[in-house]
Parts: structure tokens; sequence; C-alpha cells
């Protein structure tokens, strides 16, 4: 983790080549372009590459667990479509522009979307990981044909939103970032309480209950905590797709099936492969940039395909 950061703040697709940077940090440049680019260009989107991949892998671990389904991701619950939604429709309704005004705009739909399906998912019956899959699915179905009616209609809030919906690091400040950290922060302390629970819970529910935990309590917190956590990640990247379900299955190969464990590698994970991928997207069509969700994309198509062929990862079992 600490190289992979430390790459991302030497290296970039611009002319400042890691050596400069390198001495920029240690105090040895005083020259403004080269703070221009490291301080305002590169440490940013560093600090975003933690925040987003980080979020979006223990959204995903929380996911899994909870629905019991190995290729349960963050998009599952309609958090990413409702950002969306919200982004296009204050940009074709309220004219909105610039990326504060995108930030809370993904932020409340993602967090009106995860309210919608909890809602539903829980009326008359209780919110069951099948209830859970089925209510996300159609919200998620619904948002994107709204945003698509609404592209229609205005192309050039088409223009500006084709750029956000990619996916990238790009123009992140550190200000964004702050923004969202009391959001990951809260997401993070309602992980922490439901490590126990959500151990017990993957034994069945009926051997939750007996000790004590309610089932329906328990998905509810976890479905708020990765509202809060996809929410943040969406708001400051865009729909970035695969890594919800990329960094959990990398870290139940190494972590096996203890639940604390598991949450905390695919957090560190999900952190990690976001500032390689971010690196990558810098390198690959220099000086150029391509979108991280892209590159995440390729790497994540096949996984999902290998998952979809493993009859051994079809079913998750986590020890308390």
């Amino acid at each position: 983790m600490i190289t992979g950061c430390l790459a991302s703040l030497l290296v970039g697709g611009g002319d400042v080549g890691p050596a400069t940077a390198l001495k920029h940090l240690l105090g040895g440049v005083n020259d403004e372009h080269v703070a221009m680019v490291v301080d305002t260009l590169r440490v940013p989107r560093t600090l975003a590459a933690l925040v987003v991949g980080g979020g979006l892998g223990l959204a995903g671990a929380l996911l899994q667990s909870v629905t019991g389904n190995p290729l349960a991701e963050t998009g599952l619950l309609g958090v990413n479509a409702g950002a969306a939604l919200a982004v296009v429709a204050g940009i074709s309704l309220l004219s909105a522009d610039g990326a504060p005004a995108l930030l809370a705009l993904a932020l409340l739909g993602a967090l009106a979307a995860s309210t919608l399906v909890l809602v539903i998912a829980a009326f008359r019956g209780g919110t069951s990981p099948l209830r859970l899959v089925l209510a996300g699915a159609a919200l998620s179905a619904t948002f994107r044909g709204a945003t698509a009616f609404l592209l229609t209609r205005d192309s050039a809030g088409y223009d500006r939103y084709r750029f956000w919906v990619l996916g990238s690091l790009s123009g992140v400040t550190t200000r964004m970032v702050l923004q969202v950290l009391p959001i990951v922060a809260l997401a993070l302390v309602i992980t922490a309480v439901l490590v126990r629970p959500m151990s017990a819970l993957s034994l069945g529910d009926d051997v939750a209950a007996g000790l004590g935990h309610r089932p329906t309590r328990v998905r509810v917190g976890a479905a708020v905590a990765v509202t809060l956590l996809t929410g943040a990640a969406v708001a400051l990247a865009g729909p970035v797709a695969f890594l919800g379900l990329l960094a959990p299955y990398i870290a139940r190969a190494v972590a096996g099936p203890r639940m604390a464990v598991l949450l905390w590698l695919s957090t560190v994970g999900g952190g990690l492969v976001m500032i390689l991928a971010d690196l990558g997207a810098r390198l690959v069509v220099r000086p150029y940039e391509a979108p991280v969700s892209i590159l995440l994309a390729v790497a994540g198509g096949p996984v999902l395909i290998w998952l979809v062929r493993s009859n051994r990862t079809m079913t998750l079992r986590t020890a308390p």
C-alpha cells in the first residue's frame, strides 16, 4: 500500500518525473509548476483513490456477506444508478455545474436510491437477501430508464454527464475528499459494530437469532454502510464498476472465512487496486488519460467469468 501511494505521487502522465517529484516531497525543489503537479493534482487523487477504492472494497465485502452471493457488487442495490439519475436530473433540469454540485447530487441520489431499496425490500416480509437483490435490480432498471430519457432531451447535459459517468479521479480536489470523509467515517463505525453480528448471520438466520442478533437489523445496518461508502465513492469518481467485486475476492483468497480480517483486507485491497488502476489510467495513453473504470472493467471481466464458472465460489461461508 505504501509503495503504491508513493508511486502515485511520483509518477504521472506529465513532464514531472519521479526524481523531481521526490525532491519536491523532501523539500529540495522550489518550483511552482512542480508544486502544482504534485500538491494540486497527484496528492488529492492519491487520497481519493484510497477513499474510493477502500470504500468500494469494503462495501462489496459487506454486500457479499449479507446476501451470501460472491457475485454481488456495489451496483446491486441501485446505488450507482440512483447517483447517476440525480446527477443527470441536476444537470438537465437544474443546470447544475461544477464539482461541488455534482458531488452533492451524486451523494443525495445514492442515499435516496438505497432508502427506496430498503423500504421496498422490507415491505411485508422483512429484508431477506433475495428481496434486497430483486428490489435493487428493479430500481436500477427504472433509474437507468429515467436517466436515458433525460439525456435524450438534453444533448448539452449529455456532453457534461458523459465525462462523469466514465469514472475517473481526474479533477478531484483535496476539499472534495475532505467533504466525504465524515460519511466514510460513519460507515466505518457502523461496520465495526456489525462485524460480530455478520459473522453469526453467516451461520444462518436461526443461529444468529439464537445468539441474540436480529438478522433484519443486521442487513439494514449493512445496507446503510454500503450506501454511505458507495455514495461517497460515486460522488468522487463516478460509477466505478467491478472494484466491489475484485477487492473482496482477493481478500477472501488471502484471509479465508474470518469476517474481521476479510473486511479489513477488502478495504486495504480496494484502495491498492484503485491506486494501481488510476496509475495505469495516467500512463496507458500518455500524455492523455484513460478512464479508470475502463481499466477496472478489463480486469474485472475475466474475474467475473472465472467466478461464474467456479462452482466452489458460488456460496460463501464465513467463520465467526
